[in-house]
């Protein structure tokens, strides 16, 4: 019974849903502040689950036999995961010299990929795995190309409002950001307002033709990167995604035309 238990994927599964839930709500300070009894509980509960997956590591062990368990990816990282947690929960249990990974309890949410093995219940995964690859082949020259642009336009305007709105184009990693932004054409009309009233601080007697140029700047950023880029990136992806369907309909148009062929020659041939 017990063994069945951690033997079963999708028991193990429900199991590491279930503590990347603790651990979630571990991860809110006013919990800690607001209810400290419950939050000693998770922490509790969120240490039962490190019991619970060395026990796992162990039991697989045994039944698999050292050779064929670590023959397998996924029982390495569980086991290099489950190893790297009795630290902190010794620490936990009364043994402060030893060091706290309670850092790694991210990591266990790295397991819950597991899911991804159950991804071959779903209808034609094998389809949507093949167009996934081949839209990322044909989109990634298209992305480089977006990046480049990114890059050069985040230089330009760092040296254009750098010094204007350093808090969005003081220096190129700042600038490459909020180019991005635009990119998605996400708040990007904030950024020529900004540029604007940056420069009626200043005073700048040429504060017009400054203001005109930033709107102008930024309306072709979000017409050649937003609008046409990522929008041809992502009709690029989806055309990708989709051409299954389209030569299957092809196919099938295709073999109509051979029996319509294939019945007109033999009319004509009776006839």
């Amino acid at each position: 019974m017990i063994r069945r238990l951690f033997l079963s994927e999708k028991k193990i599964l429900w199991a590491i849903v279930a503590n990347a839930v603790v651990i979630f709500l571990l991860y809110f300070p006013q919990l800690k502040q607001g209810s400290p009894t419950f939050f000693s509980f998770l922490d509790f509960v969120d240490h039962v689950f490190v019991v619970f997956f060395i026990v796992e590591a162990l039991v697989k062990i045994a039944h698999y036999r050292a050779q064929r368990y670590f023959s397998d990816g996924w029982n390495i990282f569980d086991f290099v995961i489950a190893v790297a947690s009795i630290p902190s929960l010794l620490h936990y249990l009364g043994f402060p010299l030893l060091p706290n990974t309670s850092l790694l309890k991210i990591l266990r949410l790295l397991r819950l990929a597991r899911i991804i093995r159950f991804m071959r219940f779903v209808p034609h995964m094998d389809m949507l795995v093949s167009g996934l690859t081949r839209a990322i082949k044909a989109s990634v020259f298209l992305f480089l190309a977006l990046l480049i642009a990114n890059f050069i336009l985040a230089l330009f305007t760092c040296h254009f409002f750098g010094q204007l709105v350093p808090e969005y184009f003081g220096d190129p990693l700042v600038s490459s950001y909020h180019i991005f932004q635009m990119f998605t054409i996400e708040g990007w009309n904030e950024i020529p307002s900004e540029i604007a009233l940056a420069v009626e601080r200043q005073g700048s007697p040429y504060g017009s033709w400054i203001i005109g140029f930033a709107r102008l700047y930024s309306a072709i950023i979000v017409l050649v990167g937003g609008i046409l880029g990522m929008s041809l990136a992502n009709a690029v992806f989806v055309d990708e995604m989709t051409i299954d369907n389209n030569q299957d309909l092809e196919r099938k148009i295709d073999d109509l035309q051979q029996q319509i062929a294939e019945l007109k020659s033999l009319l004509e041939n009776k006839a």
